[in-house]
Parts: structure tokens; C-alpha cells; sequence
């Protein structure tokens, strides 16, 4: 009878130790930062020489910067699909440009991350440009899955506001999350999702000298005394070595919008530069908001882009193909959490825009749905390497457009594959980033790279009929039907 009072006793004593511990251990705060066509090299800690970055630059230095991290898909609305919900492209079916791609369905939208938050307690807020067709009305999607929701979608960059006034998007967009913070209870947890729609051209307005990237007024008249370095693949016997399907593609189209002259070069450039420097200072803001409301210490933040971008590089503006400029991205993750000595490392596995549902939920305790297709970065914060981690992973792009030639493929460690599906005879591409990480020198008809050819091919098919979901399949035949009677898939 001792031994067993003893032991309630010592159990007793254990608990009440245990208890107030786990009691003060709040769940964290998230703040999702999400960027528009920004490749992984135009910010300052990401080594570029010109744009000044400093509010970025300081999460990587408190924090993880991922120097291989990439997208499914290379454009806005897929990419932002796949974030919303863990699944790829083939998965979720929102592909854009009409038949047959399909709305993200009410049932994706059910284990939704931000969904899964509210569910979990999170107060969500989201503002700016959403980008996303549901199956569902939007707004009733989108008040599923926020608490408080503005959006801003592609344009105008300048907002007239009631007053006659113009404001930013941008600064529009840090108005609503510093007023989210402020009306924000101390005991509840909380997801704020900035969705900037810079650095997105203003593609409509093509008036001699006026350029294609607007900018906050707060940053008028910066790197006007600067001379943009030229894209470094932007010799034309770059255009000259792409197929004929790229060459008469819609990059080639908007390089000339934007690219295509010395003057036209310079006064955009400038203009990208500008922008992401004022999207730079609106995250300040809500920096300095968080530390005001005391949430600095336990909110994490993540930083990274919907997809990359062609600067001029081989020719081509824009994103949607296989190569790295149009693939690869900025991904930072602050957590205040981890120790000094957990700062500043730069990390090399590779990592997806998939990866970063499955990291929030994560990060909040919540239980990661089986469907989700990415992985958690949560052993990667913590410095940890996982027993076993992707070696490569699936790429495609699948937008409805004539000039937007379809592809998919597999990108590893050492070797990349795209096949561009659509064109007859069917177009393949292989490199050797070990040996040309520039990727200059198609490999799928070099009889020495027959093996890995046939390996990233089988690859290929293999991620393809894994991610292809019937009910999607479907529904994209039946809107591909309805198009060519006339109606519409509702």
C-alpha cells in the first residue's frame, strides 16, 4: 500500500510539473508570405548585386534559406492552387485557360491548410491576389477558409480608393494585415497570408516609356542611377539554340514587350527592382506590427514565390517552361524559436511549393491529411536531415493557351526531363545540370544518355499516373464536351 500511495504520489508530482510547462507553450502563429514571379536570385541574400532587400535579407539571416527550391508548375494560378491545397497540378486540375482545366474542388478546399487551421482554432486572414477558381463560388470558399479576406487579383496595381486617391496593392495589402494584428486576441493563434501581386507586369499596358512594372510611390525614383547588369543567357545565340515550338512561344512574345531594346530593358528592370523593394518595406511593417502586438516571438515566417522568371535570359520573358529560371524560387523560413545557432544556414535539398502546406500544418500541431502529396521542412528547421528525403520530383504544366506549349517531366539532383507532350512529333529535353547547370545542351537524342533517358522517361510516366485522380480526369472531359457544345462546366 506504501509502494503504491508512493507512486500516485511521485505520478502526482510529475503531472504538476508537466502540466504548467505544456499549458505555456502556445501553438505558433504563421505568416505566409507569397511573392509574384520571383526567381530565386533577385534578392539581396539571395546574391543579387543591385536590389536592396534589406527585410528579406534579415529573415534569412534569423532564419533557413532554401537554395533548391522550386514549383510544381510554373504559373500563378496552379502554383497557387497547389499551396492552398498539397496537391500537384494533375491532382487538383486547376490548370487555367478554360477547357479542360477544372475548378479546385469543394472537397480539396475541405482539407484546404487554411480550412484545417480554422479547425484547429487559428484565426486566418488573407489579402491580396487570390488567382484561384473554386468549384465552389469563390467568396464561399474563401470565407471557409479565412476569418477575414481582401482580395486583389491583377489589377490594377494602383488602387483608386474612395477619397480619389490611388494606393498600392501592395501597401493595400499591408494596411489589411497591420489591421489584422491590431484586432488580433492574444490567446488565439493565427495564419496571415500576404499574396502580393508583385513583381507581376502590368502585361496590358504597353505605352512607349511608361514600362511594365508599377511600384509603390515610396520607392519613386530608386536604381535610376543604376545600369542593370544584361540577363547573363541574354545573347541572342541563346533564343537562337531553342526549338521552334519556344521560340514562337508566348515568352518570345512578351520579351518583346518588355526586353527587346536597351531602353525598354533598362527602364523595366529598374521598375522589377523598385517593386520588390517596396514589397521589401510592406513586410517591415508587419514585422514591426508584430513585434508592437508582442506576436514576434512565436510567429514563423515563410517567404517564397508562386513561380520564377525570365529576365531576358535565352531570349524569353515570362515563366511556363522547363528551365531553372522559370522553376526555381526564394523559399525562407523564420522561426524565432530555434536557437542562434540554428540562423543563417542555407540548406541545399530539394524542396517544393508542395512542401509548404504540409510545413504549416505542421508547425500548428495539426495532422498532416494523407492526400497531401509534399513533405513537412519541419526536420529541416529544426537541423535535422529525415532518414530519407525526394531525389527528384515532378514537374508539368498544363495551361490552356496556343502559345504556351504543354509539358511534363521529372527534375533530379543531377538530371532534368520535360516532355512537351503536344507537339508532333513529340519534343524531349535532357540535362546535365552536374555538366551544364545552364542547361544549354539537350541530351535525349545523345545515344550515351539513352540509359538515363529512358529512366527520367519511365520517372516521368510513373509521378503522372501516381497524381492523376479519376474524378479529375473526369470532369475535364466533360468541360472539354461542354466547350464544344457551346456550354460551360458549372
Amino acid at each position: 500500500m506504501k509502494n503504491n500511495t508512493r507512486l500516485l504520489v511521485g505520478l502526482v508530482s510529475v503531472l504538476a510539473f508537466a502540466l504548467p510547462s505544456q499549458a505555456a507553450e502556445k501553438p505558433v502563429n504563421i505568416v505566409f508570405i507569397l511573392v509574384d514571379d520571383q526567381r530565386n536570385d533577385t534578392l539581396g541574400c539571395g546574391g543579387h548585386p543591385v536590389i536592396k532587400t534589406p527585410v528579406i535579407d534579415k529573415l534569412a539571416e534569423q532564419g533557413v534559406r532554401f537554395e533548391n527550391a522550386y514549383v510544381n508548375t510554373a504559373i500563378c494560378m496552379a502554383s497557387r492552387a497547389t499551396i492552398f491545397t498539397g496537391l500537384t497540378e494533375t491532382s487538383h486540375g486547376f490548370t487555367g485557360g478554360g477547357p479542360p482545366a477544372v475548378p479546385v474542388q469543394k472537397r480539396d478546399v475541405d482539407t484546404s491548410f487554411p480550412v484545417l487551421l480554422r479547425k484547429a482554432g487559428y484565426r486566418n486572414g488573407f489579402y491580396g491576389k487570390q488567382h484561384v477558381k473554386f468549384a465552389e463560388k469563390n467568396e464561399v470558399a474563401l470565407k471557409r477558409m479565412f476569418d477575414d479576406h481582401k482580395v486583389y487579383n491583377g489589377g490594377p496595381h494602383h488602387v483608386k480608393r474612395g477619397d480619389g486617391t490611388r494606393r498600392h496593392t501592395a501597401e493595400l495589402i499591408g494596411d489589411h494585415s497591420v489591421s489584422f494584428l491590431e484586432t488580433q486576441a492574444k490567446d488565439q493563434p493565427f495564419c496571415l497570408y500576404m499574396s502580393f501581386n508583385i513583381a507581376h507586369a502590368r502585361d496590358s499596358d504597353h505605352r512607349p516609356g511608361i514600362g511594365h512594372f508599377p511600384w509603390p510611390k515610396v520607392v519613386d525614383g530608386m536604381y535610376e542611377d543604376i545600369e542593370p547588369e544584361p540577363p547573363r543567357l541574354g545573347d541572342p545565340k541563346y533564343f537562337e539554340m531553342q526549338p521552334d515550338f519556344l521560340k514562337e512561344s508566348m515568352n518570345r512574345d512578351r520579351w518583346h514587350w518588355r526586353w527587346d531594346t536597351p531602353e525598354k530593358y533598362k527602364l523595366n528592370m529598374r521598375a522589377y527592382y523598385r517593386m520588390l523593394t517596396g514589397m521589401d518595406g510592406v513586410v517591415g511593417r508587419v514585422r514591426k506590427e508584430l513585434e508592437k502586438q508582442g506576436f514576434a516571438d512565436n510567429t514563423v515566417i515563410i517567404y517564397t514565390a508562386d513561380n520564377g522568371y525570365y529576365m531576358g535570359d535565352r531570349g524569353f520573358a515570362g515563366k511556363w517552361s522547363h528551365y531553372e529560371q522559370s522553376l526555381r524560387v526564394p523559399l525562407i523560413i523564420h522561426d524565432p524559436r530555434l536557437g542562434k545557432e540554428k540562423h543563417a544556414r542555407v540548406i541545399p535539398p530539394l524542396v517544393m511549393n508542395l512542401d509548404l502546406p504540409s510545413t504549416m500544418l505542421e508547425l500548428a500541431g495539426v495532422e498532416v491529411p494523407a492526400k497531401y502529396q509534399g513533405e513537412s521542412l519541419v526536420p529541416w528547421l529544426k537541423g535535422e536531415t529525415p532518414t530519407s528525403w525526394r531525389e527528384d520530383f515532378y514537374n508539368e504544366h498544363h495551361y490552356n493557351h496556343k502559345r504556351l506549349p504543354k509539358w511534363r517531366g521529372v527534375h533530379g539532383e543531377r538530371f532534368t526531363y520535360a516532355r512537351y507532350y503536344e507537339q508532333k512529333p513529340v519534343q524531349e529535353m535532357l540535362y546535365d545540370l552536374e555538366k551544364d547547370p545552364d542547361q544549354l545542351t539537350n541530351l535525349a537524342k545523345d545515344p550515351e544518355y539513352a540509359p538515363v533517358l529512358k529512366r527520367m522517361r519511365a520517372r516521368t510516366d510513373e509521378f503522372t499516373e501516381k497524381y492523376t485522380r479519376p474524378e479529375i480526369v473526369a470532369l475535364k472531359r466533360l468541360q472539354g464536351e461542354g466547350r464544344r457544345r457551346g456550354q460551360k462546366l458549372k
